[in-house]
């Protein structure tokens, strides 16, 4: 089998702007599709750096075919985020996810059979599936790195990072610059819109699981769907983001499907003290983590 090689897909999503897609893979291969979906403040590169290094090759040279996903606005889709950019998680949910599936299968002759995300992701997805319960059975498992939807941690990080920061100084910079710029401020890799901040928000304070802008209520509608299975996975050192009990509550609320959470740290013999990033880009997760996902998948293979 040859390298690991890249290519960039442009999907069309309305009038002057396009959705990117990073098609990762060995030439030749025609392993399961997977497709790999970031948080807040993020883009696609959590899952990849363009010389093959991250979770997205390391499934590659396993002989899938992974199609990680820019939503609208961050990384390489276009226009970037501004002040005018007047979109947000809803329109992520029911635009921007079924245009990468689409993509996916134009590409490859099917859905994608696996689903990764990384933090609010995972409830990007979950959220779609609740709204498209026709999916679920296409989908053979999923595997979500440190996602959660509401925060119940007590931690002094957590106070800081979305109490203050996100919670209190977020909403004020999007007044005044009309979107936030998360990148410039060092808070993320990515920044966000006025709309995508605000939803984010009312999800991350313990709330219904309702969505801000047409009432749809995923929490219902999920309540009795068996999801695909989920591999949950937790970093001893993701004090703020995504503690333990943060994602069990995010699994309590996501239906009667099977799902698995696992805790990484030395303590637990692993190879590194991961916490909310490096859980996705330490060296030492190929023998940790990524793979355990790829035991998980190859359990959902048939």
């Amino acid at each position: 089998m040859n390298s690991v090689k890249q290519k960039s897909i442009l999907i069309p999503i309305c009038e002057k702007q396009n959705l990117h897609l990073r098609h990762i893979y060995q030439e030749g291969c025609t392993g399961s599709a997977v497709l790999l979906l970031h948080g807040a403040i993020e883009n696609g590169k959590i899952f990849y750096t363009e010389k093959n290094k991250g979770f997205a090759p390391f499934l590659a040279k396993n002989g899938y075919n992974c199609f990680v996903a820019d939503l609208r606005g961050r990384g390489l889709s276009k226009p970037g985020i501004s002040a005018y950019s007047d979109y947000g998680q809803t329109e992520a949910i029911v635009e921007d996810i079924p245009a990468f599936i689409k993509a996916i299968k134009n590409s490859t002759g099917k859905e994608p059979e696996y689903w990764v995300a990384h933090s609010w992701g995972g409830v990007l997805m979950n959220s779609f599936l609740a709204r498209h319960p026709e999916m679920i059975s296409k989908v053979k498992a999923c595997a979500y790195f440190g996602s959660k939807r509401s925060l119940y941690n007590t931690h002094p990080q957590k106070f800081f990072k979305a109490n203050l920061l996100w919670y209190f100084l977020a909403p004020k910079i999007v007044k005044n610059k009309g979107y936030l710029p998360a990148k410039r401020l060092g808070w993320g890799s990515d920044d966000e819109t006025q709309k995508s901040l605000m939803h984010s928000v009312a999800w991350a304070k313990i709330a219904p699981w309702i969505d801000p802008q047409d009432s749809f209520d995923y929490g219902h509608a999920v309540a009795e769907l068996s999801l695909p299975p989920i591999l949950h996975i937790a970093a001893i050192k993701d004090k703020a983001l995504a503690q333990t009990i943060d994602i069990q509550k995010f699994m309590d609320e996501s239906g009667k499907g099977t799902q698995k959470m696992n805790l990484y740290g030395k303590k637990y013999g692993h190879g590194h003290n991961y916490d909310h990033i490096d859980m996705l880009t330490h060296a030492k997760a190929h023998n940790d983590q990524f793979q355990d996902v790829l035991n998980w998948f190859e359990q959902y293979s048939t």
